[in-house]
């Protein structure tokens, strides 16, 4: 049986303070999800392969930080020619920028297991700030003793601020897709011994 703790602050199980604990993203039980309008409803999809590392300070969670990578080519709406489309250069360009990288900047906690969490996002070679709102959703140990942590997050890229501008126009005016993308990224981590 699994014991979970809510907040970093009340962790049973936390180091001293001021420790930072190294925590790696585990892909399998972990999700990196996106959705798109696509004329009158909404295309999803997800990115399969992804890997990082989350530096928790439970004790004081501003002194946290996280590293992020998405692999562009791993790319999956389940519908393969989109996915080559998506890997192109009108989109992800992935044979150019087979990365896309997020490196934390600040952890700025807020009401209850909530922080704000900006840094730097490079997609297509572009870097820009962006800030997240990240929900902490508690530390478990799993049956073989693994520590593990949970973080999840949503949030609103314009594409067109990283050059997809990719579109189609529509006989009765307007464009085939929208330009904001809603991504979603459920992370379980497990803490490195």
């Amino acid at each position: 049986m699994s014991t979970l703790t809510s907040s970093p602050i009340t962790s049973t199980t936390a180091s001293a303070p001021g420790t930072l604990e190294a925590f790696l993203i585990d892909p399998d039980h972990s999700e990196v999800g996106f959705s798109v309008r696509h004329l009158l409803s909404r295309t999803r999809g997800r990115f399969a392969e992804f890997s990082g590392e989350v530096r928790l300070d439970r004790q004081r969670p501003e002194h946290s930080s996280v590293t992020f990578e998405v692999k562009a080519a791993s790319i999956d709406t389940r519908q393969p020619d989109r996915d080559t489309h998506l890997r192109s250069g009108d989109f992800f360009d992935s044979e150019r920028y087979p990365l896309v990288r997020f490196t934390s900047t600040a952890v700025r906690p807020l009401t209850g297991d909530r922080y704000r969490v900006s840094g730097e996002l490079e997609l297509r070679g572009i870097r820009k700030p962006i800030t997240l709102e990240v929900s902490f959703l508690g530390v478990a140990r799993d049956p073989w003793g693994n520590e593990r942590a949970g973080f999840s997050t949503q949030f609103v890229l314009d594409r067109k601020e990283y050059d997809m501008v990719w579109n189609a126009a529509l006989d009765n005016g307007g464009f085939i897709l929208g330009d904001e993308v809603t991504l979603t990224i459920d992370l379980e981590t497990i803490r490195k011994s």
